[in-house]
């Protein structure tokens, strides 16, 4: 049942991706940052925990869980440190995730080179 609820989670937030693309004059990048800032509002006022409990990968692995991320580890770290947890506490949730995605980054720029579209 966990695995039907992160699909119809996950499609869910990809359905809402692609009418934004299809009927808004929005840029694909305006698109992904509302998606991370709406993770961020929602994480902040505690409605995407639930989300993330019910949807698992689903909720997590799309931008909105990375906004989410970002709000949670900023929240563990106000408590924990004060106001410094504010600009510490979100780069340290996520942290694994930059570094792997640098990481792969590099690795793909190091095997691979690029072609020029002609």
């Amino acid at each position: 049942m966990s695995y039907l609820w992160a699909f119809l989670i996950g499609g869910l937030i990809c359905a809402v991706g692609q009418v934004l693309i299809d009927y808004t004059k929005l840029t694909p990048a305006r698109i992904l940052v509302s998606f991370v800032v709406a993770g961020v509002v929602l994480g902040g006022v505690g409605v995407y925990e639930y989300i993330a409990d019910l949807g698992g990968a689903g909720a997590s692995v799309p931008l909105t869980g990375f906004g989410y991320l970002l709000s949670k580890g900023v929240r563990e770290a106000v408590d924990e440190k004060g106001f410094l947890g504010v600009f510490t506490g979100g780069l340290s949730a996520c942290a694994g995730g930059i570094a792997a995605a640098m990481t792969f980054g590099l690795l793909m720029s190091a095997l691979f080179r690029p072609k020029r579209k002609e």
